[in-house]
């Protein structure tokens, strides 16, 4: 445990991020995991829908840094071309 009160309040911090950093996680992996099962349904109408809004998330944890960008990048792009490929 810290002894410092600069290390104490470098552990409370550390804390909150990463129970912030759990929940974005989950909720982008969510995102993901019901999108993908859209393609694998082969419903492009909820495929597209979910699509929006894997993407959306995934941003927005790259944009908290709890996603590298481009790892973001890379996911977005598999999953709208998976997407693209239903017809």
């Amino acid at each position: 445990m810290a002894h410092h009160k600069s290390a104490e309040k470098r552990a409370r911090q550390a804390e909150k991020r990463q129970l912030r950093n759990r929940s974005v996680l989950r909720r982008t992996r969510t995102a993901v995991r019901s999108l993908q099962e859209a393609i694998e349904s082969g419903d492009k109408g909820a495929a597209t829908e979910r699509l929006h809004l894997a993407e959306r998330e995934l941003r927005k944890a790259a944009s908290h840094g709890v996603v590298p960008r481009r790892r973001a990048d890379r996911s977005v792009s598999r999953l709208a071309k998976a997407v693209h490929r239903l017809s």
